[in-house]
């Protein structure tokens, strides 16, 4: 994957960003270097489409920093964490009086990335309603505020990113299909982990170094038979779910030898997709699962939301969409 620095400037804008380092190669992750070394460079339009946590917004950094637009913003918008009835006006701002409440004027996303990236993540849960104005903006570069009638121009490349069948959703008419197409331009498979095993020694030793250093502790020592058994877990969560099992078993590794809790992962143990489940019935296991876990607690550092690597209101959206109670 793709380690970078960035500085947030803003909700969701990045304004600088220095070198994405690949650090893994798998052959099966070799296929995905080479399209984003090639559509890079250019202004089309890029869908990322791959499982949760398998570092598509990541890929979008990258895409954007080898891109002539890197001195300009990098914005995004998760989709799925945003209320139907909020999102709207997060794309495209608002006008004051536009609604009860909307006091000042305020410049929505597309505005904000003028002449930079503007990333998508998780675009197929864009209301099918507001679908429309995003293939406007798309096609014409061009919108209204929310309540104006001024028409804004904007210059903006778009990155979006999915884990659901677009195609499919055409089908069922729960995704426009002209929509669909205009995304379509350059689609990009991001392989899930358990595809790629060979990434994950690499992987592994990144995060230890990552979070030794952010600890202010040395190096530890990862012993070949932990190694082993982190490469043939499926990984349901990708690269997040390892990420987040690297981090506790730094914090709870007095030194100088990784201390890794295998028996978290048998806890946790998710079927993987091709036993004949979607991936919306392993998605809905493993969040069950982490609930479990941690009896019921969503929010804060031990919450099941940290544990999945995901912001606490993502979580409960995707708990209400997979019908999931508490646990």
């Amino acid at each position: 994957m793709f380690a970078e620095a960035t500085r947030v400037v803003d909700d969701g804008i990045h304004r600088e960003h220095h070198g994405a380092e690949i650090i893994e190669a798998s052959p099966a992750f070799k296929k995905v270097v080479r399209q984003v070394e090639v559509v890079a460079p250019t202004d089309a339009t890029v869908l990322l489409q791959g499982e949760t946590g398998t570092g598509k917004e990541r890929l979008a950094h990258a895409l954007h920093q080898r891109s002539p637009r890197r001195d300009h913003p990098f914005v995004t918008v998760n989709c799925a964490a945003i209320p139907a009835g909020l999102l709207e006006s997060k794309l495209f701002g608002y006008e004051r009086g536009a609604f009860t409440g909307a006091i000042a004027q305020k410049l929505g996303r597309f505005e904000l990335a003028h002449q930079g990236t503007l990333f998508l993540d998780e675009i197929g849960d864009i209301p099918l309603e507001l679908q429309p104005k995003l293939l406007r903006v798309l096609q014409e570069h061009e919108f209204e505020r929310l309540g104006g009638t001024q028409t804004i121009k904007v210059d903006v490349r778009l990155i979006a990113a999915t884990n659901r069948d677009l195609a499919e959703m055409t089908t069922s008419n729960t995704f426009r299909r002209d929509l669909f197409y205009r995304l379509n331009v350059f689609p990009i498979r991001v392989p899930p982990l358990r595809e790629r095993p060979e990434s994950i020694s690499v992987l592994v030793k990144h995060f230890v170094q990552k979070f030794a250093k952010r600890m202010s502790r040395p190096d530890l020592a990862v012993s070949a038979a932990i190694m082993s058994a982190l490469e043939q877990w499926a990984w349901p969560g990708n690269i997040r779910e390892l990420e987040n099992l690297i981090e506790r078993a730094v914090i709870l590794s007095p030194g100088p030898d990784l201390r890794v809790n295998l028996e978290e992962l048998r806890v946790t143990c998710t079927p993987s997709p091709s036993n004949g489940q979607t991936l919306h019935d392993v998605e809905r296991e493993h969040i069950r699962h982490v609930l479990h876990d941690t009896n019921g607690v969503i929010g804060g550092k031990h919450g099941a939301a940290s544990r999945l690597g995901l912001k606490r209101t993502t979580l409960q959206y995707k708990m209400k969409k997979l019908e999931i109670s508490r646990y």
